[in-house]
């Protein structure tokens, strides 16, 4: 009896041993597969893979970091509370610019440089009727085309159908005031809410190459479709795009992309009657005639060189006899080639973001000879860009933002990435510069879209900045754009909105800020590709901040 509880007890004994090595080894075998599971998450972030369906709310394939989500929630109210509804019954009852009024304020025989001028402009409708409410969109703007010499207005809507207006006196002469009514409010109340209301006025075409053999399918940020979907995400940062799935061809063969746009629209017939040109950037002061600045010996404050850091105003410069001019900092003018040449000297710099970015890549050439092309064996105007001064040690490269890129041209998608994950790529020094300008292809769709990408670029940023506080980050602001080429979807109400989320976002971010809107505004352009001129006073502003 006692050798055979001896032997129960050993072989009970040896049972527990083995379950004890059994649970040891699988425990050992799920931490090495874990970690395996996040080394290939952080090598591999955007993740390829396929579902059946997609919601229709396209940036929460999987749920959001609360801090994000919130904040993207907070600024959407924000801006709702500042583009309430208004009911649009019939033209006459909105926004006329013929029988608005405009009066200036302490109205004086003559003025002095530096002085400010002030209208109260009073809207009304069609009929004569004083309007109760604000919400227009309007374009304020002072000028002397003798001196070529412009500058934006600031309007302050006091909610009630009355604005104030105000001008800064910044040259001496004969200066002319204008006030156009681009979108009266019903029509910017209208624009507001076609825009959140769908993503499928653009449309994006995939490429997907198997072997000899092509298929295009359709793409978007959203997908209302229950064919089976390829969906490209970005799990850290919620970025989100989707292909219909071609058959037998696996979602990783997607090499290019373009755009089209649909015939579909969330206006109504009645709400288009305010979107004919004749009815946008229509003139408001056509009765006061100009007004004359003497010089009046005023002293200027002295103001301290340009940096990064300095709060810009608005407006935040002005231009005179074609050179922009700022309002709130000392500029060096680089007038010479050599003076150029010696301020990118063993700089890295690094232009991310649309095609308006991608316009200094072709001017900076023509006035630095030693900058030569770097073939990056791609194609067409929207691959790789790269400039090379090897003697200098100079190196300017351009990329394109990723999805939504809106373009009929097809592009490449195999050498893109989104831009906070471009700049996680970078280690950074003294001699790095980053520019970075989002929006324009982002005014057909959803705010929640752009204010998603707007804070996942400021997180990226902060991280940079953290390991590396000596790299020099300059945000340019979205410009203006022609007045009636699409106006539902590219109105520069939209632009306007998203350079206000813009402001709000990186208010607090130790960046340079070149405020293209203000500038281009100032020079009265209209293309969304602004002209030389422009482009060579928005480079001279990134050179004062980097030198």
């Amino acid at each position: 009896m006692s050798s055979n509880m001896m032997l129960q007890k050993m072989l009970v004994l040896t049972s527990l041993l083995v379950v004890a090595w059994i649970i040891f080894t699988i425990s050992q075998n799920s931490t090495k597969l874990w970690s395996a599971l996040n080394i290939s998450i952080s090598f591999h972030h955007m993740n390829t893979s396929t579902k059946s369906s997609c919601p229709e709310t396209p940036t929460t394939p999987v749920k959001s970091p609360t801090e994000t989500e919130l904040r993207v929630r907070e600024i959407m109210e924000k801006l709702d509370r500042l583009i309430p509804p208004r009911p649009f019954t019939h033209i006459n009852t909105t926004t006329s610019a013929k029988h608005s009024t405009a009066t200036i304020l302490n109205s004086q025989d003559m003025y002095c440089k530096g002085d400010q001028l002030d209208i109260l402009l009073e809207a009304r409708d069609h009929l004569g009727h004083r309007k109760e409410y604000g919400g227009d969109f309007l374009r304020a703007r002072m000028y002397s085309p003798v001196l070529k010499a412009g500058a934006s207005g600031k309007v302050t809507d006091f909610n009630n159908g009355t604005y104030l207006v105000s001008f800064t006196l910044f040259w001496e002469g004969q200066v002319s005031l204008s006030v156009l009514l681009i979108h009266p409010s019903e029509g910017a109340s209208a624009l507001w809410r076609a825009k959140n209301q769908g993503y499928d006025r653009i449309m994006f075409l995939g490429k997907f190459a198997n072997g000899t053999s092509q298929v295009f399918t359709e793409c978007g940020l959203s997908l209302n479709t229950s064919a089976e979907l390829c969906q490209y995400l970005d799990a850290r940062d919620q970025e989100a795009f989707y292909c219909v799935r071609p058959p037998r061809v696996p979602c990783a063969a997607l090499t290019h992309m373009q755009s089209k746009n649909k015939d579909i629209s969330y206006l109504s017939k009645e709400e288009w009657s305010l979107f004919h040109r004749s009815n946008i950037g229509v003139e408001m002061m056509k009765n006061l005639g100009s007004i004359k600045v003497l010089p009046c010996n005023k002293s200027e404050n002295m103001k301290k060189k340009c940096q990064i850091g300095m709060k810009s105003p608005f407006p935040s410069g002005y231009t005179l006899k074609g050179r922009w001019i700022t309002t709130f900092c000392q500029q060096i003018k680089f007038n010479a080639t050599e003076d150029i040449r010696g301020c990118l000297e063993r700089k890295l710099i690094y232009l991310m973001g649309d095609s308006t970015l991608r316009q200094w890549i072709y001017f900076l050439p023509k006035v630095v000879k030693t900058l030569k092309v770097f073939d990056h064996h791609g194609t067409g105007v929207f691959k790789t860009h790269v400039l090379l001064d090897a003697e200098r040690h100079i190196l300017i490269q351009w990329k394109k933002h990723s999805h939504p890129f809106v373009t009929q041209t097809l592009f490449s998608v195999k050498d893109e990435n989104y831009i906070p994950r471009q700049i996680d790529q970078l280690a950074g020094d003294s001699g790095t510069a980053i520019v970075i300008t989002i929006g324009q292809h982002f005014r057909p769709f959803p705010i929640d879209i752009f204010i998603r990408r707007a804070i996942n670029v400021k997180k990226a940023i902060e991280r940079l900045l953290l390991r590396s506080p000596e790299t020099k980050v300059i945000l340019k602001t979205e410009n203006t754009r022609e007045l009636s080429f699409n106006t539902e979807i590219f109105s520069d109400f939209h632009g306007y909105i998203q350079n206000l989320v813009i402001r709000d976002i990186f208010m607090d971010l130790n960046v340079g800020i070149i405020d293209a809107w203000d500038m281009t505004v100032a020079y009265n352009n209209y293309n969304v590709h602004p002209s030389d001129v422009i482009i060579g006073n928005q480079i001279d502003m990134f050179l004062n901040y980097i030198c």
